[in-house]
């Protein structure tokens, strides 16, 4: 039976209407070249008439959607020879053609057979200043699809006369990485694909179906997202009822994507500090240890006084919980003694109020602040994470405040810019409004170039073979050289404080004496444990594999009497390294789970027993929930099964001698019948030290050694850490190195004996055990 003459003149009509054939005298051409299969936009009486008369075979018909993209910023590759070539390397690092940098996809599925994959073709390195320029541009496209559609297959591609690169390109390569943020793997190769291979472009795999060819830094990202939404339609109804599967009272995992390429450089003390600003009077710098998502305050003397920000992610609240993601510049109000900062993965103007020590968001505006301290959103923010990685809204924001790097006051406004400084947001300081935005940067230097000069004078003063080397590229508009530096860099009292993103180190120089020193920091305990070295009590129970990717320096298993266990544990350290301050609690933590029960300083008596392992979790639903009242403890009461968790363990007495090269910690815990383990994570500030040993060795000896140290799973080569330390130009033997250390202990706990002259009662035994933890280089 055929379709209908008047639904097929209906049908028509509409494709007619909605196909822009020709505009302003350009040509257009197919979205998805000959032979691919693009889903059409169709309006909703339209689909419903689709939808009607399927059994008359309607869906088979060709549709195709037409895009409004010139033909010079868009191709077709006819051919499948790209396609075949990065499927033939998945699951190989390395081939004669081709080398995998930033990580392998390592999944033979990486391009599904009717799934999305975007592919950026660019010079990641040794490319020219317009090349640079136009790759900055389309990475923030990139990313930010990356964060629009969290799965979505994105890789790199680069095109070499050799996949073998110098130890040069390696450590430009890490560096391009870690300024950027790049954190999907590129494809390194000398197979020369002549369609791509002429400047930077994206290109969209639908499946094995042709790719869509994006040329040149015009394309648009609201044209790509449209691309891939359509693209996605199809997947729809699978993913739907994939995530209907789902049990509703499984929390998901709060996986946050980092550079592969840069992992052992997160054990640094300083991780890319990007930017610097002062509160003079208050005697006080803010720089922000953007891929650490953090703020570090400290003094003139580098005493640490404070830190914003405990982990990647996008929340509000007091500093050690408030959530940052690659922070950047910062600007301090002296009149409400607030810290105003870009954060720039977060697309968001964060305010610190630096004596309530809250943290929140001042744009965009959202109403979550209002009830974010209720019990529902704290129910929900135990069970889902609070930032919500799909796209909320299916239209996508043009004209918004995106990856925001820099910014200033002037009067009652503040003036945000991005890294190149080619927009400008203007915002309201009292309510966060958006006021204005710019565009071009001879017509942001008309609003705002006092500011920008009054920096870049303070450039002219610094070192000039210092900042060749922070920028890599000829930044100069407009006449203004290193103007992307701008934010990092700050007077204070006499001196001059620079970010050094290369060595990973914050400077002061005085231009009188023209003298160039690093900062001697002091008082890490108040940075805590690191967000990288545990993980959230809950997640290790729900999660059985949590635990299974980290790397244990040491796991020891005791079969003991059911009762009280004394541990000591005594950790030797690298002889080449020494300790910068000896360890503190607050850089411990610790987790008894299974059939045990902590033992702290404060309950020499047995309080009252807990049971199954959510108990805590309850425990601590209730005290948000309800006062805290006064219960009595029922003293003399035996210590049965349990499986609580906690952190509250015990530290080595202070008046207890540290042998050198020795860290001393114990901790104490009630044993049941069954099986328990301890967890312990800590987190061991080293340097190098120096002797007169270490006066013999050479720089590449010395960067060798915290190479292993910084890596001790090998993730990463250790010939381009070494290389990138040498690089960096800066003293090694004053390079902090933040050394994990993980420790597990598993108990296997018999049922308790019982009294010969009474059954019923229940004999506790009392052990004690040394444990022995070796941190050596290999």
């Amino acid at each position: 039976m055929g379709i209908p003459v008047a639904l097929r003149l209906h049908c028509l009509k509409e494709i007619h209407r909605l196909l822009p054939l020709n505009h302003a005298g350009k040509s257009y051409q197919l979205l998805g070249g000959a032979g691919s299969l693009v889903p059409l936009c169709l309006s909703s009486s339209l689909q419903k008439s689709i939808g009607s008369i399927e059994k008359h075979d309607y869906k088979s018909c060709d549709y195709r959607r037409y895009s409004t993209i010139s033909k010079s910023k868009q191709e077709s590759l006819p051919q499948h020879d790209l396609l075949s070539f990065i499927q033939s390397t998945i699951n190989k690092h390395e081939g004669p053609s081709h080398c995998w940098l930033n990580g392998i996809a390592l999944k033979k599925n990486f391009f599904k057979k009717e799934g999305i994959t975007l592919v950026l073709v660019a010079e990641f390195f040794q490319g020219s200043s317009l090349s640079q320029h136009d790759l900055f541009i389309m990475l923030d496209k990139v990313k930010l699809l990356q964060q629009r559609y969290p799965f979505l297959p994105v890789m790199g591609y680069q095109y070499s006369t050799s996949p073998l690169l110098s130890k040069d390109d390696y450590t430009h390569l890490l560096r391009r990485v870690m300024k950027e943020y790049i954190t999907f793997p590129i494809l390194l190769s000398n197979k020369n694909f002549p369609k791509i291979t002429g400047g930077t472009c994206c290109i969209i795999f639908r499946g094995l179906k042709s790719p869509i060819i994006y040329q040149g830094k015009e394309v648009d990202s609201m044209i790509l997202d449209d691309v891939i939404k359509d693209l996605k339609v199809q997947d729809r109804k699978t993913a739907n009822f994939m995530h209907n599967m789902n049990s509703p009272w499984e929390k998901p995992l709060e996986v946050f994507k980092e550079p592969y390429l840069c992992f052992p450089l997160r054990n640094l003390f300083l991780y890319f500090p990007g930017c610097v600003s002062v509160d003079e009077k208050g005697n006080r710098v803010f720089v922000s240890d953007s891929n650490h998502h953090r703020i570090i305050v400290f003094d003139a003397n580098g005493e640490i006084l404070d830190s914003i920000g405990s982990s990647p992610g996008f929340e509000d609240g007091d500093f050690e919980n408030a959530k940052l993601m690659r922070p950047a510049a910062s600007f301090y109000h002296a009149a409400d003694n607030c810290l105003y900062i870009a954060d720039s993965e977060n697309h968001a103007i964060r305010r610190a109020d630096m004596e309530r020590r809250i943290l929140d968001t001042l744009y965009p505006a959202t109403n979550s602040n209002k009830d974010s301290n209720s019990l529902w959103s704290w129910i929900f923010g135990k069970l889902w994470s609070r930032k919500d990685i799909e796209a909320k809204s299916d239209e996508f924001p043009p004209k918004t405040l995106l990856f925001p790097w820099h910014i200033s006051k002037c009067q009652n406004d503040l003036f945000v810019l991005n890294r190149n400084l080619q927009t400008l947001w203007i915002l309201d300081l009292a309510s966060g409004a958006l006021q204005e935005i710019v565009e071009g940067f001879s017509n942001i230097l008309e609003k705002c170039g006092h500011l920008i000069l009054e920096k870049s004078n303070i450039l002219k003063q610094i070192p000039n073979d210092l900042l060749k080397q922070l920028t890599h590229t000829d930044c100069s508009l407009e006449g203004i050289p290193y103007a992307d530096l701008i934010s990092s860099i700050a007077t204070f009292q006499d001196d001059i404080i620079i970010c050094n993103t290369v060595g990973q180190e914050v400077l002061k120089f005085n231009s009188k004496s023209g003298t160039l020193s690093p900062f001697q920091f002091s008082n890490f305990s108040i940075l805590g444990l690191p967000y990288w070295f545990s993980f959230p009590m809950e997640r290790v129970y729900a999660t059985k594999d949590a635990l299974s990717g980290l790397h244990v320096d040491h796991a020891e298993l005791f079969n003991l009497l059911p009762g009280k266990v004394d541990i000591k544990l005594s950790i030797d350290i690298p002889k080449s390294f020494e300790l910068v301050e000896p360890l503190n609690e607050s850089c411990i933590w610790r987790q008894v789970r299974g059939a045990a029960t902590v033992v702290s300083e404060a309950e020499k008596v047995s309080t009252s027993e807990k049971v199954c392992a959510a108990q805590q979790w309850y425990d601590e639903l209730d005290h948000r929930t309800f006062w805290e009242s006064e219960l009595e403890v029922e003293s003399n009461k035996e210590v049965h099964s349990s499986t609580e968790s906690s952190v509250e363990l015990l530290s080595s007495s202070p008046s207890e001698v540290v042998p050198e090269g020795k860290v001393l910690t114990d901790c104490c815990i009630n044993t049941s019948p069954g099986t328990s383990e301890v967890i312990i994570s800590a987190a061991l500030y080293l340097k190098l030290r120096k002797t007169a040993d270490s006066g013999m060795d050479s720089r590449e000896q010395k960067a060798a050694k915290i190479a292993d140290s910084l890596d001790p799973t090998r993730r990463v080569s250790k010939d381009l850490l070494v290389s990138y330390l040498l690089a960096s130009k800066r003293d090694l033997e004053g390079l902090i190195v933040t050394r994990p250390l993980q420790v597990r202990l598993k108990f296997e706990c018999p049922n308790h004996p019982t009294s010969e002259d009474n059954s019923k009662e229940i004999i506790i035994t009392d052990s004690s055990i040394d444990v022995s933890v070796s941190l050596l280089n290999p």
